[in-house]
């Protein structure tokens, strides 16, 4: 097994699981980490929200033995701000601090904050140096492609965050303006890797133990990170780190999806400070995607809607499974 080190943080050479907001929670980094996801990201957390004590946001930064090695992620267009808000995460513990400079949405962008620093690399250098002046632990930073199919500027934003302090960076091979579509560019990824001497994350459109292995391979970079393949699917961590340890991987049986997916929603409602009720509503779309390829899968999805609990839950598994078996395959 390979390892990298970001700093002094040791993390295995197989692949990481992204922040996602509003999806990688506590409960599904946990999940992912306990399929072999090699290292964690924290959900976007607001500078100024940590500074103005947002209830919520601060609950974002606990850091759980579990989810390590973690970064805690927090994003803002003012070094000041930033330079608080690290100060309050490092109260945290965690092991790495990540700043977004890849968020592509509209309220975060239109606050000059995520991709919206790609266009002013002199504030981004500033942002990085008043984090890292109060950091105590590995700087890291986030970004993508570009702004725009006309200002792709990855590797020059690379090579000043290295020289701002970054002990790593993390590339998206989208543009801000791609959001999500269209392809990710392994290209740049690799022309960032040439350009910087510290270690490099590559993300975009690793869906499979094959797109990770071709991501190493064609931009040599240091890291794998998996974003949205793993809705509904943290067995992709499983596949990827059997490969490396050089274990047998066996792929999941419909009943084990159903199990894990009760897994999953018990670990929802386990670390969520709402009542059931509540806690289930953001359960519901995790539950969905689970299903994807099972018999009926249509039908059942438009059942997670009404899940209310996790009794709920586990009769929807019950009727996914006979239903599986009535049609042969289960």
């Amino acid at each position: 097994m390979e390892y990298i080190y970001i700093g002094n943080v040791k993390i295995k050479k197989t692949a990481a699981l992204a922040p996602m907001a509003s999806v990688a929670d506590r409960a599904y980094r946990i999940l992912c980490r306990s399929f072999g996801a090699c290292y964690t990201v924290s959900e976007l957390i607001s500078s100024k929200g940590l500074c103005y004590n947002d209830k919520k946001t601060a609950e974002l930064c606990t850091v759980t033995e579990k989810e390590r090695p973690m970064a805690l992620q927090i994003f803002g267009d003012d070094p000041e701000f930033m330079k608080r808000g690290a100060e309050i995460c490092m109260k945290y513990s965690p092991d790495i601090l990540d700043i977004n400079m890849g968020c592509p949405v509209p309220k975060v962008v239109n606050n000059n904050s995520g991709s919206a620093l790609m266009k002013d690399i002199d504030r981004a250098c500033e942002i990085v140096k008043a984090v890292k002046s109060v950091s105590g632990v590995p700087v890291t930073v986030k970004f993508r492609k570009g702004w725009s199919r006309d200002s792709v500027n990855a590797v020059e934003f690379a090579a000043a965050m290295e020289q701002a302090g970054a002990d790593a960076v993390a590339v998206h091979g989208r543009t801000k303006d791609q959001m999500y579509s269209g392809t990710a560019d392994r290209d740049i990824i690799k022309q960032v890797k040439q350009a910087v001497s510290v270690p490099v994350i590559g993300n975009g459109d690793i869906d499979s133990l094959e797109s990770c292995l071709d991501m190493y391979d064609t931009t040599g970079c240091d890291l794998a990170m998996i974003g949205r393949a793993s809705y509904g699917n943290p067995f992709i961590f499983d596949e990827i780190d059997s490969y490396f340890s050089g274990k047998p991987y066996t792929p999941p049986t419909i009943e084990k999806r159903m199990e894990v997916m009760l897994k999953h929603i018990g670990l929802i409602l386990e670390n969520s400070l709402k009542k059931e009720s509540l806690a289930m509503k953001e359960a519901r779309k995790h539950a969905a995607w689970y299903l994807k390829g099972v018999y009926g899968a249509a039908s059942f999805r438009n059942r997670c809607c009404t899940l209310e609990s996790l009794d709920d839950a586990k009769k929807l598994a019950e009727e996914v499974l006979k239903a599986a078996e009535n049609a042969g395959q289960k």
